[in-house]
């Protein structure tokens, strides 16, 4: 394991059980079957997803690698290794802003004779190029915390790598979108706002006096698009759906952007819509069916896929 150790707040090596399944946090009502649906068929596409919040111990990494459940079993996964990072598996590096071979080189004189490499993959090798569209990439944080997590240029390299078609997990300490635009935008990252928007499906967790958790806001950042006559488009955020406190309820808005979330992951809207409902009823079956360890849901989620509606479709690049 790699990052911060604690049980709350560590990293989880790829390939390695979550702490808590989807499940779990449906039935501690940290999010809701809907909402939950929703980012399984974003998620699914390969669409980038963050969780994001201020306090340490709120359960950024618990949740986020829970929701990785919901990658296709083909897709593999490669974990961005911090300062050691060299992006040698990145296609056009050096077109990204990528220092090139040197700097590689230095990090790796740094890491000395003897040390292993730097962390980096489950389903991908650590040698060779990693496919952007069968690669999902994993950063435990971004910021400069520890030297396990990603920040300054290797942030800015990593974030440009989206445009390339590759999806991201990963966490960051914010509480707004705002915070997230604050914190990616001055040096040392430097990024601007066209490539942040890049990041996909944005989560904001918060913890209650109670300790219970909730998903306090959900937002999905629209690339920057082109209109007809060629014009860039800059939309602002959808909002996915948001936590009313007083009834401890979720209340969702995506449907109004169901169109292009159907493009983004490559269905039809109506297929998209569909799905969005079964998947939704499969979580609540679970739910109430007492499947929510880690080892039962995922063999409840096996045996959904293998029945043909949640895993026989294309899944589209990133736009």
């Amino acid at each position: 394991m790699v990052g911060d150790r604690d049980p709350d707040a560590g990293w989880t090596p790829p390939g390695a059980p979550p702490s808590r399944s989807v499940a779990q946090l449906i039935a501690d009502g940290t999010l809701d079957p809907d909402l939950a649906a929703t980012v399984w068929l974003l998620v699914e596409g390969l669409v980038p997803l963050v969780v994001g919040a201020g306090p340490r111990l709120t359960g950024k990494t618990t949740l986020l690698h829970a929701l990785l459940d919901f990658l296709p079993p083909d897709i593999g996964t490669r974990e961005i290794g911090g300062r050691a990072e060299d992006f040698s598996w990145l296609p056009d590096a050096l077109a990204l802003g990528w220092p090139g071979e040197d700097v590689a080189d230095l990090v790796g004189r740094l890491r000395g004779p003897g040390e292993s490499p730097a962390p980096g993959t489950s389903a991908v090798r650590e040698s060779g190029i990693a496919p952007p569209e069968q690669t999902y990439l994993l950063c435990p944080e971004l910021s400069n915390h520890t030297p396990f997590y990603t920040w300054g240029l290797r942030a800015r390299v990593l974030i440009r790598a989206l445009q390339l078609g590759y999806g991201l997990g990963a966490t960051i300490h914010a509480d707004s979108l705002g915070e997230i635009f604050d914190l990616l935008m001055p040096p040392p990252v430097s990024l601007a706002e066209d490539e942040i928007r890049r990041l996909g499906v944005v989560l904001f967790l918060r913890r209650l006096p109670s300790e219970a958790r909730r998903i306090v806001a959900a937002h999905y950042l629209r690339p920057v698009e082109r209109d007809g006559e060629g014009h860039l488009q800059r939309r602002p955020p959808v909002v996915l759906a948001t936590w009313d406190p007083a009834r401890d309820e979720f209340d969702h808005f995506g449907w109004g952007a169901a169109p292009e979330l159907a493009m983004r992951v490559g269905r039809s809207q109506a297929e998209f819509e569909r799905e969005l409902t079964l998947r939704a009823t499969f979580l609540r079956e679970v739910v109430a069916a007492g499947r929510t360890s880690v080892p039962a849901f995922r063999a409840a989620l096996a045996t959904y896929r293998g029945g043909g509606s949640a895993h026989t479709h294309p899944h589209s690049p990133n736009a």
